[in-house]
């Protein structure tokens, strides 16, 4: 089982759409945000050294939004384990009420720092961000 991270985020007044509330860019803008601070926060050293991440998919399901000034809780797991250079992160943003408001499932694919070409995640990149098995 993944290990769940979380990080807040509040809309400040560049984040409001014509609507009055958050715009779907910067949900996304937010999602990288907290899959990239995951990866720092976890990450062996060496990893964090020779190898970065790229977004190559996102499917988002909005049911809710924030307004200005309001806060959110961003909560990131990785999602079963990976394929090829491949890996599935999943991202829940909760209101202040706990309520999901926007939901996401994201593709990315593992580079090579020094050639930044694809390369395989290997299982000791992940373990990391799995919770251990308690003996």
């Amino acid at each position: 089982m993944s290990a769940h991270f979380c990080q807040s985020f509040t809309a400040r007044p560049a984040d409001i759409d014509e609507l009055g509330h958050v715009n779907n860019t910067v949900w996304v803008a937010w999602i990288q945000d907290l899959a990239t601070a995951h990866w720092q926060a976890a990450a062996r050293p060496k990893d964090l050294d020779e190898v970065f991440w790229v977004v190559v998919r996102h499917e988002i399901d909005y049911r809710g939004n924030i307004a200005l000034g309001e806060n959110v809780t961003g909560e990131t797991w990785i999602d079963g384990s990976a394929k090829g250079a491949k890996s599935d992160r999943r991202v829940d943003f909760r209101n202040s009420s706990g309520k999901v408001i926007v939901s996401a499932r994201t593709t990315w694919a593992m580079l090579d720092k020094a050639s930044q070409r694809l390369v395989r995640v290997r299982p000791e990149i992940l373990a990391p961000f799995f919770i251990k098995d308690a003996p």
